[in-house]
């Protein structure tokens, strides 16, 4: 039965892996796409990035944190459970090319995102550098999966807790200071990250491209939540994108659409909390 959860796994405080049985979306995934579903019958639409595809079992990978109160119905799901519906896979596909020497910048929860497209970029010739970002070690995600598709690999938090200490801006900054080249950087996580360290590639004139997806509402382009500006033309990030020259992206415009809904996603997240008390008689 397709929406079925195959496995469920923590991989992270908060981060959850899900193996699901959908033979049409993994026959037809191409990396960089995503999903769409809902929870259940009364559940609000959410895009989930696919972080791999086995055509021949017929299942997808998503891996997602919980940030809301969509994220956290989700979690509650276990093996065998059934999502209520599954859309995908929707948007354009990443391009894959012979570009040489990529440097993959990954900060927050940007690992499952890249990983299939840096298989690929991998299998297309390219050599690959990553630099994997997190708040702290327990956010850091994807590493041994990362490592065994790169050449090589860098680790740093926020806090010092494991690997570099500092942002993986900072990191990627000093790379290329001690004489680090690249041909082409691919750069996801949040959007301050992502800003940052587009500055420092245009600087060293590297051709960034950038995931926008976490904008997106609908995911179909229905909305018009995800409108954003790229060298001064109108796109929707859903079906245009996700992926974006990271040169063009009007950073300002695109940091003010991202805090539209944080009122009423606050008061969705405590009345589903506030559900969870009164159920089990919490007071």
């Amino acid at each position: 039965m397709k929406n079925v959860i195959i496995s469920k796994e923590e991989i992270g405080r908060g981060i959850f892996r899900f193996n699901i049985e959908e033979p049409l979306v993994a026959s037809k995934h191409r990396p960089g796409q995503f999903i769409i579903l809902m929870v259940n019958e009364t559940g609000e639409r959410i895009p989930l990035t696919i972080a791999g595809s086995d055509p021949a079992a017929g299942t997808i990978t998503i891996v997602f944190q919980v940030a809301g109160k969509s994220t956290a119905l989700l979690s509650s799901l276990e093996a065998g459970d059934r999502i209520q519906n599954l859309i995908g896979p929707l948007g354009r596909p990443t391009p894959i090319e012979r570009y040489g020497r990529v440097a993959c910048v990954i900060g927050g929860v940007g690992a499952p995102y890249v990983y299939p497209i840096l298989k690929a970029m991998r299998d297309a010739g390219n050599s690959i550098s990553v630099f994997l970002g997190a708040r702290s070690r327990e956010l850091v995600i994807m590493e041994k999966e990362l490592g065994e598709i790169s050449d090589t690999l860098s680790v740093s938090t926020d806090d010092d807790t494991y690997g570099y200490g500092g942002t993986v801006v900072d990191l990627f900054r000093e790379a290329l200071g001690s004489g680090g080249k690249f041909d082409m950087a691919v750069v996801v996580g949040p959007v301050g990250m992502m800003e940052a360290a587009c500055a420092v590639t245009k600087e060293a004139g590297i051709r960034t491209m950038v995931s926008l997806n976490t904008i997106m509402v609908d995911g179909t382009g229905m909305c018009g939540s995800c409108r954003v500006t790229i060298g001064g033309e109108s796109k929707l990030v859903c079906c245009d994108g996700p992926e974006f020259d990271g040169h063009l992206v009007d950073w300002a415009e695109l940091r003010h659409r991202l805090g539209r809904f944080l009122d009423q996603e606050k008061v969705a997240m405590n009345l589903y909390k506030k559900s969870i008390f009164d159920r089990n008689g919490i007071k």
